[in-house]
């Protein structure tokens, strides 16, 4: 980790806002946060002065309190989409996926928040899921349909899903499918860095069937 705090010739345009969280974020990917840290409370609030987003990051060692945490390498933008002030000063945010990032170089600021110059990564090919897939396509169906029944897609600050839903897209299924199945962080983790999103389905599939979700 790089700290250059007290560099004051640094372009802060350069540095891209860090959350390390126990959770990761996938591209399309709707993260509803609520945050009460006067850091993170700043942190977002700036974002939303510059119209700019952070960078959700999974934790790879530490806690999402206190002192900074050591972050997985690659992550992924988070736009923050709606926000709310509750009473006692809890800050509720809604935030969509962007792109995923690796990251170069980190800085730890002086109230323990990190920044981080990254490289973005190229968004996933749009694939049609093959045949072998598209029971994982029916069963993700399904759920989207008891979501529209019990919520509505009209009621977008509650729908689960970032609209439109996008079953002919093997990344968009196998991205839904990462956020809602009961994985590990280090498996969701590895999901995430994978370029691959044929190979992403394909894992998702064999992880549909170990739970007895698929049949095999």
């Amino acid at each position: 980790m790089t700290d250059t705090t007290n560099d004051i010739t640094t372009n802060n345009a350069d540095w891209l806002p860090l959350f390390p969280l126990q959770t990761v974020l996938f591209p399309d990917g709707i993260l509803p946060l609520r945050i009460f840290e006067t850091r993170y409370i700043d942190m977002v609030r700036e974002c939303m002065r510059l119209d700019k987003p952070f960078g959700v990051v999974a934790i790879r060692d530490g806690t999402e309190t206190g002192q900074a945490a050591q972050p997985e390498t690659v992550g992924c933008s988070a736009a923050i989409i709606h926000w709310d002030m509750e009473a006692g000063g809890l800050l509720m945010i809604g935030t969509r996926g962007g792109l995923r990032f690796r990251i170069r170089e980190t800085r730890l600021l002086a109230d323990q928040r990190l920044e981080a110059r990254v490289d973005y990564l190229d968004a996933d090919p749009v694939l049609t899921p093959s045949a072998e897939q598209a029971d994982c396509v029916s069963a993700l169906k399904s759920i989207t349909d008891d979501f529209d029944q019990q919520i509505g897609r009209n009621n977008t600050q509650d729908y689960p899903f970032a609209l439109p839903l996008r079953f002919d897209d093997a990344g968009w299924v196998a991205n839904r499918w990462s956020e809602i199945l009961p994985l590990t962080l280090k498996t969701k983790q590895d999901l995430l860095e994978l370029d691959d999103p044929a190979m992403r389905l394909t894992l998702i599939h064999s992880c549909l069937e170990q739970q007895q979700i698929l049949q095999g």
